[in-house]
């Protein structure tokens, strides 16, 4: 038990999760700063009041501080728009990954068709039809961030990264 416990411990999903709620905890110190320093001042321009901790609903003995919870509530939607916009960059980014995956994979096939055109062109039928997949073949994709780069490269223009250098056969 104590073996597996390790195992759960040392893997990278643990400690990626460890790093998140600590940065959301430091994140959420900064909207409550944004929404008390300077949100809810700008709104007391119109309203009055710098705060609404101080508005509450007295029945009876008790109080119900519902100026505190509408403060909470700037908080959260500040919060959770943050987070929808993080996330959505985030999918557009992976769907922009899965679009170059795909175009790779159509570069692969018309290699694969080229490969046959050049067996027609050492036979002597050429049909001047392999130009564009010579072209689309003069690029790839680096496999770090997935740009167009030149099929020749050995470091990636976009993000600096070593490529692979290609062995000459």
């Amino acid at each position: 038990m104590l073996k597996e416990f390790k195992e759960f411990a040392t893997k990278g999903n643990i400690f990626d999760m460890a790093i998140g709620v600590i940065i959301g905890g430091a994140f959420q110190k900064i909207v409550t700063s944004l929404v008390n320093d300077i949100i809810m001042p700008f709104i007391a321009v119109f309203t009055g009041k710098v705060t609404f901790d101080d508005l509450t609903l007295t029945i009876g003995n008790s109080s119900i501080k519902y100026g505190s919870f509408i403060t909470t509530i700037v908080d959260f939607l500040i919060i959770s728009f943050s987070i929808f916009i993080a996330i959505r960059t985030f999918n557009k980014l992976n769907n922009k990954t899965k679009e170059n995956l795909h175009k790779l994979a159509k570069r692969v096939e018309a290699a694969e068709d080229s490969k046959d055109v050049e067996n027609v062109e050492n036979s002597g039928e050429n049909t001047g039809e392999n130009t564009e997949t010579e072209s689309e073949l003069a690029t790839k994709l680096c496999p770090y961030c997935y740009s167009e780069i030149n099929i020749n490269a050995t470091r990636c223009p976009h993000c600096t990264s070593l490529l692979e250098e290609k062995t000459i056969v």
